[in-house]
C-alpha cells in the first residue's frame, strides 16, 4: 500500500520499518520450506547437518523420491485413506456445520451462546483430550478403527470452521431478501436454494476447505482411533520419521505444500468473490 503524498518524514521510516518486519516474519514463517523443498530432489539417500545448520551439498538431483512415493504401495494406500476420509468427513462437515450456522442466525434460536460455545469447543479442547474421549466412546459402539470412526472423528473437528464462516457470512446477510421472496410465493426451500445458498456459497466453501485441510493434516485423532488399514498420509509419515529418515518424506512434503498453495490460492479467491457479491469491493 502507498504512502500518502502528505505523510511526514516519522510515517515514512516507521512505514518502511513496518515492511521489513514483515518480510522478516514471513521469511522465518517460510524457511522451513525453502530447506525442505530443494532437498526433496537430492539424488543422495542421507542429509549432512553442520554445527548450526543444514547443509545442502548434493552430489546430483534426482526425482527418485517422487518415483518412490508414486510406486510405493505403502504411500499410496495412505493417500487413498487420506482422501476418502477427508473428502467423506468433509461433505458431513459441511452441510452439519451449515445447517447449524442457519440456525443460529436466526434471532430466535434459544441459548445461542451455549451452542455456538459447543460447536466450536474442538477447536478449543486440547486435541490429546478430543481423541482419548473419542477412542473410549467409539471402543464402546464398535467404531474404534474403522473407517467410519475415524471420517466421524474428522466431521468433529472440521464441524466449527464450517461454523465459523458460514455465520461469518450470514451476519451481513440482508434478510429483506428471504422477505422479498416468501412475498412473491417462493417456499423456504426454494428461497433456501435460490437467495441464501448463492449469497453464503463463498463462506461454506471456505469452511468446506478449512474442513478438509484439517482432516488431510491430522494426526493425534488418527492415532487413537484408527487401525493399520486407515492409516492416513500423516501417519505415514510420522511413522518414515520414527523408522527411518527417508527423503520420500520431504518429496511428500513438499507435495502438500504446493496443494496448501493451490487450497490458500482458492480460499482468496473465494474471499474476493464474497466481497464482490456484499458490494464491499467493485466488481
Amino acid at each position: 500500500m502507498a504512502l500518502p503524498s502528505y505523510a511526514t518524514t516519522g510515517e515514512r521510516v516507521w512505514h518502511y520499518v513496518f515492511l521489513t518486519l514483515c518480510g522478516l516474519i514471513f521469511l522465518f514463517l517460510i524457511g522451513p520450506l525453502l530447506i525442505i523443498i530443494p532437498l526433496s530432489f537430492n539424488a543422495e539417500p542421507y542429509f549432512t547437518f553442520s554445527e548450526a545448520m543444514l547443509s545442502f551439498d548434493p552430489a546430483g538431483y534426482s526425482l527418485r523420491w517422487y518415483e518412490d512415493f508414486f510406486t510405493s504401495s505403502a504411500w499410496l494406500n495412505a493417500i487413498k485413506n487420506s482422501f476418502i476420509v477427508g473428502i467423506a468427513s468433509t461433505l458431513l462437515a459441511t452441510i452439519l456445520g451449515t445447517i447449524a450456522a442457519l440456525g443460529l442466525s436466526s434471532r430466535f434460536m434459544p441459548a445461542r451462546g451455549a451452542i455456538m460455545a459447543l460447536l466450536i469447543s474442538p477447536m478449543i479442547v486440547p486435541l490429546i483430550i478430543s481423541a482419548a474421549a473419542m477412542f473410549f466412546f467409539f471402543s464402546k459402539i464398535n467404531l474404534a478403527q474403522t473407517y467410519l470412526g475415524v471420517i466421524l472423528a474428522h466431521t468433529v473437528l472440521g464441524i466449527p470452521f464450517v461454523v465459523i464462516t458460514v455465520t461469518a457470512t450470514l451476519s451481513s446477510f440482508d434478510t429483506t431478501l428471504i422477505r422479498a421472496a416468501h412475498s412473491l410465493g417462493a417456499n423456504p426451500t426454494r428461497t433456501f436454494f435460490k437467495v441464501v445458498l448463492p449469497l453464503v456459497t463463498p463462506g461454506v466453501v471456505s469452511g468446506a476447505l478449512f474442513a478438509f485441510i484439517t482432516s488431510f493434516d491430522e494426526v493425534v485423532v488418527v492415532l487413537f482411533i484408527a487401525g493399520p488399514e486407515q492409516r492416513t498420509m500423516p501417519i505415514q509419515m510420522w511413522s518414515g520419521i520414527r523408522e527411518q529418515i527417508s527423503p520420500t518424506i520431504l518429496a511428500v512434503a513438499t507435495l502438500l505444500v504446493i496443494l496448501s498453495m493451490l487450497l490458500l490460492a482458492i480460499l482468496e479467491l473465494l474471499r474476493r468473490r464474497g466481497e464482490r457479491l456484499r458490494g464491499l469491493t467493485p466488481g
